[in-house]
């Protein structure tokens, strides 16, 4: 019998009651292993009420006690990681070792969480003016929503709600629906570690949901992961409300390979950061730029070997590199780049479109696909496949190989290999984009930096986790006080100085 996940609102698992469902597929072997419930706007809106009447007495809590029940949170987590991995997997097809990654990016974000007693600390000057004191203060917003993508179901949500709880606020967690459950038991391991009931609702849905919580009155923050589109339109219609929104949309990563790199090394982490999660991250490598012809030779010669010999299986296959894309319509939207990329003239020096998982015939694998001679007017360079497939544009130059991340609209990760510390460090001052790795792949700053692209990959002046986290999620108040004995006889009519 097919299970069907309904909502989290009030500290419970409650049944939609819209009466609209969305299939939850296992992608390896392409069965609908669940049903969603999809929420009415009445339904967010409750959640929303709900939220708002918990809030404040949430907000009243000293930061230690918060910080307490994310250190408890921690350890339910950590004790129930591969329980977590494996109902990941089953719904989004990532590796279960992949999965673990997944969530424990996750956790670290609420580690850094456990230092907010410290990172809520305002500013104080003592006698600014004749008698007059001023301090700050950080005070959170309210009522705060994530709408969170399928690609990292554990992590990205934890980064989203983890700051906004420590902060004080309450939270709407609106994950994808493709891969919903481990989000619904992350608020229960909540719970359980003594979050008030309401302080975070997780609200299954569609694009009524998302409309809803952008257009609710209540709300006052917004964070969004998705594709550029929808990263778009959240911002626009959620600012447009009166709304602080953060979102972060598409990307094109580069990587640059100088004649002097590692080549071994070079070729290792083009097959990590290109194939690992089938290609389904927003920080995978897509684009390999080596400098030069023989470089470009030398790169393309050791990568198709490895390109083909990638081991491919389900994602119980521990031993696996990746496993299948998460949905049908994944599967042929991918596919369907390869076949325009071939029409575009590259060269596709490994064809994976055929692939076959033995045993496992429906489900949604693929192979991994390498083209060569790709050019900057291709489609298959200016657009995110987020599928197994890596192109290789070749530069004449240095130059030529920065301007094509610095001209690209995308600018969330780039990456440089070399051996030249001083080509580096020009590199990572010239580029023009949020997130730079040199001889380091996926360029992730760790919990206590900030994640964030520039250019059309993100919208918004904040970014997500590290310092930024708490800025987003709370408002300053600064307060200027005198008190009677310092205080002059009669009305001021000049604004107030420090003379």
């Amino acid at each position: 019998m097919v299970k069907e996940i309904g909502h989290f609102i009030g500290g419970k698992t409650v049944a939609g009651k819209s009466g609209r469902f969305a299939d939850v597929y296992n992608p390896n072997t392409g069965e609908v292993q669940a049903k969603v419930a999809l929420a009415s706007e009445e339904e967010m809106a409750a959640a929303v009420e709900n939220a708002a009447a918990a809030q404040p007495g949430w907000a009243a809590k000293n930061p230690q006690v918060r910080a307490r029940v994310m250190m408890k949170f921690i350890q339910l987590v950590n004790a129930e990681k591969e329980e977590l991995a494996q109902m990941l997997s089953s719904e989004h097809g990532k590796t279960v070792p992949d999965s673990h990654g997944d969530i424990q990016r996750g956790v670290e974000v609420a580690e850094f969480c456990l230092g907010i007693p410290h990172l809520l600390k305002g500013e104080y000057s003592e006698s600014a003016g004749p008698g007059i004191d001023m301090y700050s203060m950080r005070q959170p917003l309210g009522v705060a929503a994530g709408i969170t993508p399928f690609n990292f179901p554990a992590m990205i949500p934890m980064w989203k709600m983890c700051p906004a709880i420590a902060c004080g606020n309450a939270f709407i967690l609106k994950p994808s629906e493709r891969d919903p459950s481990v989000p619904m038991r992350l608020a229960e391991l909540m719970i359980e570690a003594g979050l008030p009931e309401g302080i975070l609702n997780v609200v299954n849905g569609d694009k009524v949901a998302v409309d809803a919580i952008l257009d609710n009155e209540i709300i006052q923050g917004v964070g969004f992961v998705g594709s550029t589109a929808i990263a778009e339109y959240v911002y626009s219609r959620g600012t447009a409300s009166g709304k602080r929104v953060q979102c972060f949309g598409g990307a094109k990563n580069h990587m640059i390979i100088m004649p002097d790199a590692d080549m071994d090394q070079a070729v290792d982490a083009l097959i990590g950061a290109g194939y690992g999660s089938a290609g389904e991250r927003c920080m995978a490598i897509s684009v390999a730029v080596p400098v030069g012809e023989a470089t470009a030779d030398a790169l393309v010669e050791k990568l198709i070997p490895r390109v083909e010999s990638l081991k491919i299986g389900p994602s119980t296959d521990r031993e696996a590199d990746y496993g299948p894309i998460v949905t049908q319509q994944a599967l042929e939207r991918v596919r369907g780049y390869v076949d325009l990329g071939v029409e575009e003239g590259a060269t596709l020096a490994v064809d994976g479109r055929d692939f076959s998982m033995q045993g496992y015939e429906n489900g949604y694998f693929m192979g991994g696909c390498l083209f060569d001679n790709v050019t900057k007017d291709m489609r298959i360079y200016k657009e995110e496949i987020f599928g197994p497939v890596l192109s290789v544009v070749r530069a004449k130059t240095y130059e030529e190989a920065l301007d094509l991340p610095m001209s690209h609209e995308y600018g969330n990760g780039v990456a440089i290999y070399t051996r030249d510390g001083d080509s580096a460090r020009e590199f990572a001052d010239r580029i023009n984009i949020g997130m730079v790795g040199i001889n380091v792949p996926i360029p992730v700053p760790l919990a206590y930096h900030t994640f964030g692209g520039w250019k059309r990959s993100a919208f918004g002046d904040l970014n997500q986790h590290g310092p930024d986290s708490v800025r987003f999620y709370t408002r300053t108040k600064t307060v200027t006080s005198r008190w009677p004995s310092g205080m002059k006889e009669g009305a001021e009519f000049v604004i107030p100085t420090m003379n």
